[in-house]
């Protein structure tokens, strides 16, 4: 596993190799210099004996001066660029996030919750990017400032350096000792953000609902007790890192104490000057800054490690609905004819199936209405004909042609669905109806309001066509967004209309002039599920459905005459109807 997480964060940096390259030189060029100057202090300690004019210290001073700047100026150019090289990555993470998340069918967020994804998006991201800044570049200073610092160290006295330094492998039992603890403390944290970012997210979606039934102290506690295991979570992290911490800081300072117990010793002998000695001390204290910050590099892979499975568990998933390796292209002139033979779907999980067994061919221009009680199957067909949900090859043609086998793109334009739930941005009227082509003008985004029979509302708007319909739409009332809905489906002008109880909002009687002006236009083929039957009845034909099969189909005039499911259900509309 460990193995596996290396191998994504260098996939990750691999674009950015140069940068990483020049940032490590950068690097080494600070260690570097970061050598030199304890040894000009050790020439200068020992030649202040032989002084005799102070001038004579200046030159050193103004060369330590000099190198110290140039060390600065080196240092904060490699920080710059590996920082960057972080952001670099976060931004192709997030973009890589999206653009896979695209790719999934709709099913995937009715089981993963907006919140848990906006957090993975977002504080997971964040977490790696720290990861491949912050901690890389304290991971190569690290190697350069031992690398170049221990040999000199050596050079100068090798027993008593290595008396100092030995004390270090201990900070790496430590860490050793902290690792898991700190890897699982970190995914309570992201566990625990995830649900608060999730609630947030339903009591903003569902602010309406919470002030109509006077739920604010619920929601208040709920919120509260979400953040309550959020800052437990936090605090328990927090606890073991400051336990570790000050662990790794006092074993650094051991290496200073046993340093001053035998250099003082070693000078006394005559083993070492008071320069050396100096000398063996600035090497020491270079060396207790990277060793602590060793301990806040190994936090941020501990975060990192936990954010890189979180990301990696979305990228694993793969859309199940994608276009064949060999497709077949539409027609140039799509005419709208679907055919359905056996068609049959399970939901994943689910032993009956939702849609068992239909046959039924809807030929170019008609309009077709699809009833029947909740539950009955309708919806799902609804979501089978452009391939939102993932059925089987040989089920359903457009105009002859496997829709399994048909690329995505071309089906799903030349269908215009408008589902139960109309979705609209936060974004005008204008823009939300020409979101299928955003190039149309006014005059075409008019005339598909028009047909829509939302156009004289919009009118009264403040605002009119660039009146900003606020989140989901909320400034609307539920007919006004579903009329926005389908005008944005009429816009595209897509040869097959699929409205998905998209009118159940909108009285009967504007349902009804809706259904008989698309059925004036001839040449679109049109499946209108609904329960108002007064608007169904006005289609050329209707299919029944009950249970996941089609019972009856016929006119509405052949269908009241018939006994049967059909008949019933409108018997129960004309009795609705009466005590209305």
């Amino acid at each position: 596993m460990a193995n596996s997480r290396l191998k994504k964060l260098t996939s990750y940096l691999r674009p950015y190799s140069k940068q990483i390259i020049f940032g490590t030189i950068a690097l080494l060029v600070v260690n570097v210099v970061g050598i030199y100057i304890p040894q000009l202090i050790r020439n200068s300690v020992n030649g202040l004996q032989e002084v005799k004019n102070s001038d004579e210290v200046w030159p050193y001073v103004l060369l330590i001066l000099v190198l110290a700047s140039l060390m600065w100026v080196i240092r904060m150019i490699s920080r710059v660029i590996l920082f960057g090289v972080g952001r670099e990555v976060e931004f192709d993470l997030k973009q890589k996030i999206f653009q896979h998340l695209l790719t999934l069918e709709p099913s995937y967020f009715a089981t993963n919750t907006s919140g848990d994804l906006i957090n993975r998006a977002t504080s997971d991201v964040d977490n790696i990017r720290r990861l491949l800044g912050f901690a890389i570049l304290s991971l190569i200073n690290t190697l350069f400032a031992y690398g170049l610092t221990v040999p000199f160290m050596l050079s100068i006295n090798a027993s008593i350096s290595l008396m100092a330094i030995s004390v270090y492998p201990l900070m790496l039992i430590a860490v050793q000792l902290f690792s898991k603890k700190l890897q699982n403390r970190q995914l309570q944290v992201q566990k625990k953000l995830s649900d608060l970012s999730e609630l947030i997210q339903e009591d903003v979606s569902g602010m309406a609902l919470i002030k109509i039934y006077a739920q604010e102290e619920n929601e208040r506690r709920a919120f509260a007790k979400k953040n309550q295991n959020l800052l437990q979570a936090n605090i328990n992290l927090a606890r073991t890192r400051n336990l570790l911490f000050p662990i790794i800081e006092a074993i650094s300072y051991i290496s200073l104490l046993i340093l001053l117990w035998l250099g003082s010793g070693a000078i006394e002998r005559g083993e070492i000057s008071v320069g050396d000695y100096v000398a063996l001390s600035i090497y020491i204290e270079r060396l207790v800054f990277p060793t602590a910050l060793l301990g806040f590099t190994i936090t941020a892979y501990q975060r990192g490690e936990v954010s890189i499975d979180r990301l990696e568990a979305i990228f694993e998933v793969q859309p199940k609905i994608k276009d064949v390796s060999e497709t077949i292209a539409l027609p140039e002139e799509v005419k709208g004819s679907i055919k359905a033979t056996n068609l049959t779907y399970t939901y994943p999980g689910e032993k009956n199936p939702a849609l068992k067994n239909l046959n039924f061919t809807i030929t170019p221009g008609e309009v077709v209405a699809i009833v029947g009680p909740i539950g009955a199957g309708k919806s799902t067909l609804a979501n089978a004909i452009p391939r939102l949900l993932d059925i089987e090859e040989g089920q359903l043609f457009l105009d002859g042609c496997d829709t399994t086998k048909l690329p995505l793109q071309e089906l799903r334009k030349a269908i215009a669905c408008v589902p139960q739930e109309s979705f609209l941005f936060s974004a005008t009227i204008k823009n939300n109806i020409r979101y299928g082509d955003p190039l149309q003008e006014q005059p075409e985004v008019e005339y598909a309001a028009k047909r829509a029979q939302i156009h004289p509302e919009i009118l009264n708007f403040p605002q009119q066509y660039e009146t900003v319909v606020g989140e989901r739409g909320i400034t609307l009332s539920g007919g006004q967004r579903q009329r926005t809905s389908l005008a944005r489906a009429l816009l595209v002008e897509a040869q097959v209309l699929i409205l998905d109880d998209a009118l159940s909002s909108v009285d009967n009687q504007t349902a009804t002039e809706i259904l008989s002006n698309l059925s004036a236009q001839k040449g679109k083929s049109v499946i209108f599920i609904s329960h108002q039957l007064s608007a169904a009845s006005s289609a050329d034909r209707i299919l029944v459905m009950d249970k996941g099969e089609i019972v009856q189909s016929g006119t509405h005039a052949e269908l009241v005459q018939r006994s049967g499911l059909y008949q019933s259900l409108w018997k129960q509309h004309r009795i609705e109807e009466v005590l209305g």
